[in-house]
């Protein structure tokens, strides 16, 4: 509480008077500063990395098992349509962190790629920045003003020591470095990166013991700080370096579904599949944690990947396989980009409803300041589900709480947009647009249109081109206009290049 003096006056004293009343109400109004903060929701916004559309049981997984996760599904909304706005890690955890696209940052790939672009081949993607820049507002900076206490767990991947979480918002950060990846999920998290010299390590995770494993450390530091910050309003940001390679995981837990795999299966990795697990795993530990703090009713729990699952081979076995979807992480088609996204809001989410809305990761923005600046009293509008609530002028997302309430509602937007002028082993650089049913993928190589309806053909195996040129016309354009209009970046030939003969 504010202190204030105690001044006697003679009743006489108007002035005075006045001076007792002016110092009461500002003694209230700071009171009802106070009260109006504690009455807030908290926030856990839990991000896995590089967790596939299909690799939860409530998305269709056949291997996985993820109670506590559909269990989550059941008691929020799931949305079948939620997107990444990038194929990779950096660019879409930027995205959230500011509401806006990457494109528009000019963070369209890691950090560890963005200053060193490859010069072997047809095109020379564009040098983008590394480090998300102080002068943008984060999510962690608006929340910090409405006093909340802030709190980074796991991956960060935003730039250097000077870009780290604290310079971005956050009271606490635990593990975040410029590192996309831990050299090892064992305890010392440290060691020799892939097949390079580099030394990478997980920083303030000490005194841990041999077999510790990193999803269950991380979980285990953020417990502490829910049990810390349970009296003040908190944005928890839990951000897992799993399901991301290296694809590791405690012998027992992987026994448990060598058997499970198998030829008529879609996931076949047994290790990937203990991974999932284990995440599934902790997040049934922060959810138990919420209710025995007492606090769960009062906490909005957000959960979603920042990339399609990866497709590619980890000593030597497939990772994971997003199929209905085509392709994977790096790609543009819907396995690159197309990510789970659950969230739960207690007594005002539509408890176990799938909405089918398109959105993208741009939208958690706007959608985490909308909720932090109801009360947990707070009833929404239904009727205002096709206007975003937050103010966004400065952001390119939505707030998503209209379809929080009512998941039949629609969102003011017609397209999605994404811009990805690199190269991946899934994809040559590429931009797309999706507009209601319709998705163009633009490559840049040789200039090629794909166009697909993902209503009819959401494994985008059947090219409609040809067949709907004013179709094509019509995207085209508007993809060529948002391009130009959030200056994305492009790639050039290579005049050096030359294809083998």
């Amino acid at each position: 509480m504010p202190r204030c003096n105690t001044v006697v006056l003679g009743s006489g004293n108007r002035f005075g008077r006045l001076l007792v009343v002016l110092s009461l109400a500002v003694l209230l109004l700071g009171a009802g500063r106070w009260a109006s903060a504690a009455e807030r929701l908290n926030i856990v916004l839990i991000v896995v990395d590089d967790l596939g559309w299909a690799d939860l049981g409530c998305y269709g997984a056949d291997v996985h098992r993820t109670p506590a996760i559909d269990r989550l599904a059941r008691r929020g909304v799931r949305f079948t349509d939620a997107y990444a706005a990038a194929p990779v890690c950096s660019p879409t955890r930027a995205s959230i962190m500011t509401g806006k696209f990457p494109a528009r940052l000019h963070m369209t790939v890691w950090f560890e790629a963005s200053q060193r672009p490859p010069t072997n081949l047809p095109l020379i993607p564009p040098r983008t920045r590394a480090n998300l820049p102080l002068a943008e507002e984060t999510i962690a900076e608006k929340l910090k003003r409405l006093g909340y206490v802030t709190a980074h767990i796991g991956k960060w991947h935003l730039g250097d020591a000077a870009h780290y979480p604290e310079t971005q918002g956050f009271d606490i950060n635990i593990g975040g470095t410029f590192w996309g990846a831990p050299a090892t999920f064992f305890y010392p998290y440290r060691g020799r990166w892939s097949n390079t010299k580099e030394v990478r390590y997980v920083p303030g995770l000490p005194f841990g013991q041999p077999g510790e494993y990193l999803t269950n450390r991380l979980t285990d530091e953020a417990i502490r700080v829910l049990e810390q910050s349970a009296e003040k309003p908190f944005f928890l940001h839990m951000a897992y370096h799993t399901v991301h390679t290296p694809i590791e995981a405690p012998d027992e837990v992987v026994a448990r579904y060598r058997d499970a795999v198998g030829p008529r299966k879609r996931h076949q990795n047994p290790t990937y599949a203990a991974m999932v697990e284990i995440l599934d795993r902790n997040v049934a530990r922060l959810l138990d944690k919420l209710d025995r703090l007492g606090i769960a009713e009062r906490t909005v729990v957000i959960l979603t990947s920042d990339n399609g699952g990866y497709i590619n081979r980890h000593r030597g076995m497939r990772v994971t396989n997003n199929a209905p979807l085509r392709s994977g992480k790096g790609s543009l088609y819907e396995g690159g980009i197309r990510v789970p996204l659950i969230i739960r809001w207690p007594g005002r989410a539509a408890n176990g409803r799938v909405c089918r809305q398109p959105t993208l990761s741009t939208d958690l923005h706007a959608t985490i300041l909308d909720l932090a600046t109801s009360t947990s009293d707070a009833v929404p509008d239904p009727s205002a589900g096709n206007t975003p609530h937050t103010p966004a002028s400065a952001t390119d997302g939505l707030s998503l709480v209209p379809l929080l309430t009512n998941p039949e509602a629609t969102l003011p937007r017609k397209q999605l947009f994404f811009h990805y002028p690199h190269y991946y082993p899934t994809t040559t650089p590429v931009s797309a647009i999706r507009e209601g049913d319709w998705k163009l993928l633009e490559f840049f190589e040789d200039l090629r249109v794909e166009l697909y309806n993902l209503a009819d053909d959401l494994g985008e195996q059947h090219n409609l081109a040809d067949q709907h040129p004013q179709r094509v016309a019509d995207l085209r354009r508007k993809l060529h206009r948002w391009r130009r209009d959030v200056s994305a970046q492009m790639p050039v030939p290579n005049p050096d290049f030359r294809p083998k003969p």
